[in-house]
C-alpha cells in the first residue's frame, strides 16, 4: 500500500508527497531528485532521532551520498534561533556547501526548524521532510510554510522554501502517544471543516478504525488530508489569500498555545481557538447548533480538551494582536458559512473574541 501526490506550482510539479509504511523506498525517491555524490544531513530531535535516524541514515546511504545526523533537544522550546545557529555550526564544520541537502526526520518542531535553516543557510539549499507525526504529516511538512519561535512568539522568524520531497512512513505513528496521535488529528479535523464536509463526515463515519490505527483506514484518511492542503497551497502558495483559511482555530489557538507555556499540544490548542471559532459561527448563525454540537462530540470523541483553566480573555485577545495573522491592526479571523466552507473575516471585535472564549475559558472554583 503506497499512495503518491504531487504538488504544482503553476501546473509545473515541484515536489511528490510519498505516504508510505516504512522506510523501503526512501533513497528511491531520493535517487530520482538526482542527489548523488554529495552530503545530506539527518537533523532530528532527542525523541525521534534515537528511533529512527539509524535506520533512514543506512537508507540514505544507498544513494551514494555522505550521510551526517545531527540531534537536538526536542521540544517547542527549542525552536529558536539558537538551535539554527547551532545546525549552521554544524552544516560549517562538516563543509555543506549549496548542493548539498537537509533532511528534517520528526514532528512539526524538527521540519519547521530544518526549512528555515535550509532556506537561510548559504542563502538556501535543498531539503526534504521526512515526517514522524500525524501533525507533521498533514499539515506542517507541506506547502513550504518554514520558521522558529522568537522570544516566545510562535513561528514569528521564517521563510517560504520548499521541500524536494516529503516522504511518510506512517508506521511510525504507531510510536506517538494517543494524546500526540490526536494533536495531528486535530489539525486533520480542521481540514474537513474548512474544506470538505463529505471528508468531515467520512472522519466521523470511521472513527474506530483511525482510534485502532487501521493502515488501511490512516492511509486513506492522511491522503484526504493532505490533498486539501495541497489544493490550497497551489493556489496560494506564499498565503497571499486563501492559504490564510488554513488558520481556522489559529488565531486564537496561537494565544493559548504561549499562555499556557507551551503545556498543551499545538493540535490541542487549536482545537480549543476551533471551539471559540465555531462558537462565533454559532453566534452569527453561520453554523446551525447540531453542526456545532457534532463537532464538539467529534472532538470530545478523541479526547480533546474542550476548556481551558487560568486564562484570561482580555489576555488572549492582546496576545492575539502580536500574531503574524494580522492585517493593519484587524485581527484575520477564520470563520465557516457552513460546515466545509471557510472564509476571511475582519469584523470579528474584541466584544465577539470575549464571547467566544466564555466557551473555552473555565472559569476558577
Amino acid at each position: 500500500m503506497s499512495k503518491t501526490i504531487t504538488v504544482h506550482d503553476h501546473d509545473i510539479p515541484i515536489y511528490n508527497i510519498e505516504i508510505e509504511h516504512d522506510f523501503s523506498r526512501l533513497a528511491e525517491c531520493v535517487k530520482s531528485l538526482g542527489i548523488t555524490g554529495r552530503k545530506l544531513a539527518v537533523v532530528s530531535d532527542s525523541n525521534v532521532g534515537p528511533l529512527y535516524a539509524q535506520d533512514v541514515k543506512n537508507e540514505l546511504e544507498k544513494t551514494g551520498n555522505a550521510v551526517h545526523v545531527y540531534t537536538f533537544q526536542a521540544g517547542e522550546a527549542n525552536k529558536n534561533l539558537d538551535i539554527v545557529q547551532d545546525v549552521y555550526e554544524f552544516l560549517i564544520q562538516n563543509r555543506f556547501d549549496r548542493k548539498d541537502m537537509l533532511v528534517a526526520l520528526g514532528g512539526g518542531v524538527v521540519g519547521d526548524l530544518v526549512g528555515f535553516t535550509a532556506a537561510s543557510y548559504l542563502r538556501g539549499i535543498q531539503f526534504i521532510q521526512v515526517p514522524t507525526s500525524l501533525l507533521a504529516q498533514v499539515d506542517s511538512s507541506i506547502g513550504g510554510k518554514t520558521g522558529v519561535d522568537f522570544r516566545a512568539y510562535k513561528n514569528m522568524v521564517g521563510a517560504f522554501h520548499q521541500p524536494k520531497l516529503v516522504y511518510m512512513n506512517i508506521s511510525t505513528l504507531s510510536t506517538l502517544s494517543p494524546r500526540l496521535f490526536n494533536s495531528g488529528f486535530g489539525e486533520i479535523i480542521k481540514h474537513g471543516l474548512i474544506k470538505d464536509r463529505n471528508y468531515y463526515s467520512w472522519l466521523s463515519e470511521n472513527t474506530e478504525g483511525i482510534r485502532m490505527h487501521d493502515p488501511k483506514v490512516l492511509e486513506e484518511m492522511i491522503a484526504a488530508s493532505c490533498d486539501i492542503k495541497r489544493k490550497v497551497v497551489e493556489f496560494d502558495p506564499t498565503e497571499k489569500g486563501d492559504r490564510a483559511l488554513l488558520n481556522f482555530g489559529h488565531t486564537l489557538g496561537h494565544s493559548i498555545e504561549k499562555l499556557t507555556g507551551f503545556s498543551l499540544y499545538h493540535g490541542e490548542c487549536v482545537v480549543l481557538g476551533m471551539v471559540a471559532a465555531l462558537a462565533v459561527c454559532r453566534e452569527r448563525g453561520l453554523v446551525t447548533q447540531e453542526d456545532f454540537s457534532d463537532a464538539m462530540d467529534m472532538f470530545s470523541a478523541y479526547g480533546f480538551p474542550l476548556t481551558v483553566s487560568g486564562l484570561d480573555a482580555d489576555e488572549v485577545i492582546a496576545v492575539s494582536k502580536n500574531d503574524k495573522k494580522m492585517d493593519a491592526g484587524k485581527v484575520k479571523f477564520i470563520l465557516l458559512d457552513g460546515i466545509g466552507n471557510a472564509y476571511i473575516d475582519m469584523t470579528v471585535d474584541d466584544g465577539t473574541m470575549r464571547r467566544a472564549l466564555s466557551a473555552v475559558i473555565q472559569e476558577p472554583l
